[in-house]
């Protein structure tokens, strides 16, 4: 036995050679506030102070540790919060709180030398993100994070504990707060899934008696669909559960798979050769799904599915007046292809289910975005009684809309279960979040776009090939519908399918990549008119929110003094560019809020999810308002199946559908409390006391489904909400059981960046923000969300690419050190602008925020990057190899 110093407490703890320190702590001591994530050293999420120094748990040795002092985030607040974590607290340094309790730790460490060397001089954003450059956050909490620092830094959370915006921000930064990958039962087991090594074959045997041979393996399962065919690297084959991690590893590789391999095709360009192998040759049954829904019809031509052009308006005066102005050489025609990347999801928490049957009752734990539905679907796949499922999801990690599914991890530790008897865990690696769970699919745009000489926009084409690997149904070109008026369309999605993993909906499916060809179409048109680019848009887009926008983002200090880019010389310069972006008002009808008193307390309750959007906050603050009272007065209860039905997290839906339905809640408990506590005539007693007074009360209230007025809003938007409708309402109500609304969530953002013309790189040094999106429910988590967006938008533009082999198509980017995501030192100063204006008909007057603001960074970006260099970048994400190509081809053309 050795004695390890933890927190304090010495614990004595058999030690191997090979025992990893994040292991003991997680597993022996139920430290789990320590999170492990990459495995590798690079996240920072599993950072310990050994002897008052950071160290990455997940790369030490335990035995390493003997005769040190560790300290875990639990020791940082056991005797009173430090100041670091008052400040996360106080100014929202946190989101999904996944890699908080990592940056908790190490800002702590740097907090105690600062102040003894510099007393209370506030740090630079430089030296903290130098400090902290080992820490990863996929939600883009940095800017908060960095002003939660310097502000601890120079004494500002010395005294008492702040109250904070997020009402759970306490658990987050102490640790306390439980993710599905946290919880442990009596008598666990650890699932893993076997996955295919080859892209293409059929599975003609399938031996899973060997594995069940090992000591301490307790059940395997057979995971292959119907037709036991593989189409992609990675697809699953079987699953284990076992004793332990080593074990259930072990009882994978005696599984015997005997497989008759078949040719694959691996990308887009590949996919669509005349002598390509087909994916889905014969019937199109069971093909994967990129979207939230079901699949829409759509024709197929071997492995080119569509196109669909639903959302075109005289598509062939479109194609006509283009080819005219081709034939004529017309100056004013634009015409350009563009080229996207995939961008994973890398939620820090992997998708990750403790599955556990009690007689006929099964109850899962799992890291997901759809709490309510998740049972449904988990109900009808096992063909199990509703009332006899139960899906908890206290908190989760990240999911950006990678866990919106019935996905292998939570199938696989349900059926390990059923067979083991017992609870079973299934957890991606991060080499599994990076391969299969998930990513927005690449595209490649076609555009042309043909102004008037009067100023109007005479025709737009605009034809989308999605590379979402086997799955299909993606929307990218049918999003420029509904921002820029033309006179004729042509806007056609395909999907181009081939043999890799699925694709699957990223934070505004399709926006970033629309906007990445058309606002770049629309800023080179302005270029070829001689007319600012903001005015151009004001000229097309008739949006009344984006109008207010477009004169905020005119009246930007950096925007009027751009012309002093021009002509730069040497090898930095400094470009200014804009984009606009839209999303859809969604709401998902249905959705249930019960509100009471229960000992003298308010409490709210809703089977949705805080994925890190905020929303135990927004239904605490909502309530809170209502009745005079603190936030944290209120008690929120949300993350739970057996909790009345709420929305999942996607499409920016949340706050939209909880706050109207919440709000006739307080009407309601408001008469209740009114009759029941008979307070003295004319008496003007505080809500407080009433509830106070009042016996346990609860009321039930749901937003009507049949409210015009939410639906179509006011005058000025029912053309707008008509058009909406006709457009989207019936893809989106079937494919994710949601409504849409009038009026459109809208962003501007303008950029400024810095371009190193020697070595290529792209520095963003600020970035200006204008959202409308009405009233904010949470005025500090919708700032956090829109930063959050915008650094995601900055990965998606300058950083984030997977690695395929082009032979095999097995996913080479393995982990973190491998696929870039934006660091702490990559935050540009942030200004963000909230216009409140344009919701008032939504009840409540919010709508969703988290999709339009991240829909045109990447856009604005890359004009930021023509206006500084003069070259237009086709191809994202925008890295140095790329833009020195593009420097030297404009150099030699």
């Amino acid at each position: 036995m050795s004695e390890l110093n933890v927190n304090g407490h010495f614990e004595q703890i058999a030690l191997d050679d090979d025992t990893i320190l994040v292991d003991v702590l997680r597993d022996q001591l139920n430290l789990t506030g320590t999170k492990l994530v990459c495995g590798s050293g690079v996240c920072g999420a599993c950072t310990v102070l050994v002897d008052g120094k950071a160290v990455a748990s997940c790369l030490m040795p335990a035995k390493a540790a003997v005769g040190h002092a560790v300290t875990t985030v639990e020791g940082i607040g056991a005797q009173g919060l430090h100041p670091v974590q008052k400040a996360f607290m106080a100014l929202d340094g946190l989101q999904c709180g996944f890699c908080t309790p990592g940056f908790i730790v190490e800002a702590s460490a740097f907090h105690d030398r600062w102040r003894e060397k510099n007393g209370t001089r506030t740090p630079e954003r430089e030296e903290i993100g130098t400090a902290l450059s080992g820490h990863l956050c996929r939600c883009g909490a940095y800017d908060n994070i960095l002003r939660a620092v310097a502000d601890a830094c120079k004494g500002r959370f010395d005294g008492e504990v702040p109250s904070a915006p997020r009402v759970e921000a306490y658990d987050k930064v102490t640790g306390a707060a439980r993710y599905t990958v946290d919880i442990t039962h009596e008598g666990q087991l650890v699932g893993l899934v076997l996955r295919s090594s080859v892209a293409h074959a059929r599975i003609v045997n399938l031996d899973l008696g060997p594995a069940l041979k090992i000591a301490g393996v307790k059940a395997a399962i057979s995971l292959l669909p119907e037709e036991a065919i593989i189409r992609h690297s990675g697809q699953a084959i079987a699953a284990v559960a076992a004793i332990d991690a080593a074990t259930a590893q072990k009882g994978l590789d005696a599984i015997v798979v005997n497989s008759t391999p078949r040719p694959g095709v691996f990308g887009l360009d590949a996919a669509i050769r005349p002598d390509a192998p087909e994916v889905y040759p014969g019937r199109k049954s069971g093909v994967a799904n990129v979207s939230e829904g079901a699949v829409a019809p759509a024709k197929w031509a071997g492995n080119l599915r569509g196109p669909s052009a639903a959302f075109s308006t005289r598509k062939r005066k479109a194609l006509s007046r283009i080819e005219e102005a081709r034939e004529k050489k017309d100056p004013l025609l634009f015409e350009g292809r563009f080229r996207t990347g995939t961008q994973q999801h890398t939620s820090l928490e992997p998708h990750a289910a403790v599955a556990w049957f009690d007689g006929e009752k099964l109850t899962v734990h799992v890291s997901t975005q759809i709490v309510s539905e998740m049972r449904s679907k988990i109900a009808k796949k096992f063909k199990l009684v509703p009332e006899n499922v139960r899906v908890i999801a206290d908190h989760v990690g990240g999911g950006f809309g990678s866990k919106a599914g019935l996905t292998t991890e939570t199938e696989a530790a349900i059926l390990l279960a059923q067979t083991a008897k017992a609870p079973v865990r299934v957890a991606y690696s991060r080499h599994e979040e990076l391969s299969v769970a998930g990513y927005r699919p690449a595209a490649t745009i076609e555009i042309s776009l043909l102004p008037g000489t009067s100023g109007a926009m005479k025709a737009l084409s605009l034809v989308a090939r999605s590379d979402g690997g086997v799955a299909v149904n993606s929307t990218i070109a049918g999003l420029a519908r509904l921002i820029y008026t033309s006179e004729a369309s042509n806007l056609a999605d395909f999907d181009v399918v081939s043999n890799l993993p699925p694709g699957s909906p990223f934070r505004g499916p399709g926006g970033p990549t629309m906007a990445f060809a058309l606002e770049q179409a629309i800023d080179e048109v302005a270029l070829k008119m001689n007319t600012d680019p903001i005015d151009l848009r004001r000229g097309w887009d008739r949006n009344p929110n984006r109008q207010r926008l477009y004169d905020w983002a005119a009246g930007l200090e950096c925007w009027k003094d751009r012309a002093s880019n021009r002509g730069q010389t040497g090898r930095f310069r400094r470009g200014v560019g804009v984009a606009a972006g839209y999303w859809l008002y969604l709401w998902q009808p249905g959705t249930k809020i019960e509100l009471a008193t229960e000992n003298h307390r308010l409490v709210v309750k809703c089977a949705t999810q805080d994925i890190g959007t905020g929303t135990r906050s927004v239904l605490a603050a909502t309530v809170a308002r209502a009745f005079a009272l603190e936030p944290d007065e209120v008690e929120v209860r949300i993350g739970d199946s057996a909790l009345p039905p709420g929305p999942g997290s996607g499409g920016s839906r949340v706050t939209a559908s909880v706050v109207p339905p919440t709000l006739i809640a307080i009407d309601k408990l408001k008469a209740r409390l009114r009759e029941s506590s008979s307070p003295a005539p004319g008496s003007n007693a505080p809500w407080r006391d009433l509830i106070g007074a009042a016996p346990d009360i609860q009321v039930t209230a749901e937003r009507p489904e049949d409210d015009r007025k939410t639906i179509y809003g006011h005058t000025s938007l029912v053309h707008e909400a008509g058009l909406i409708g006709r457009v989207f309402g019936f893809m989106a109500r079937r494919m994710m059981h949601v409504a849409v609304g009038a009026g459109a969530p809208s962003s501007v953002q303008v950029v400024e960046v810095e371009v190193d013309t020697l070595l290529g790189h792209v520095r963003v040094p600020a970035v200006h923000t204008g959202i409308a999106v009405g009233k904010l429910a949470a005025p500090d988590l919708a700032r956090s969300q829109a930063t959050g967006a915008v650094i995601q938008g900055i990965g998606y533009a300058l950083y984030e690419d997977r690695e395929i082999d082009p032979r095999t198509g097995e996913v080479l980017s393995v982990g973190l050190e491998d696929y870039r995501i934006p660091g702490i030192a990559d935050t540009p100063v942030m200004n963000l602008h909230f216009d409140e204006g344009g919701f008032d008909h939504v009840l409540g007057g919010s709508v969703g925020i988290g999709e339009v603001s991240t829909v045109p960074t990447a856009a604005a970006i890359a004009n930021a990057i023509r206006d500084a260099v003069g070259v237009r970048p086709t191809e994202a994400p925008m890295q140095p190899d790329r833009l020195l190509a593009l420097f030297t081809r404009e150099l030699t053309a």
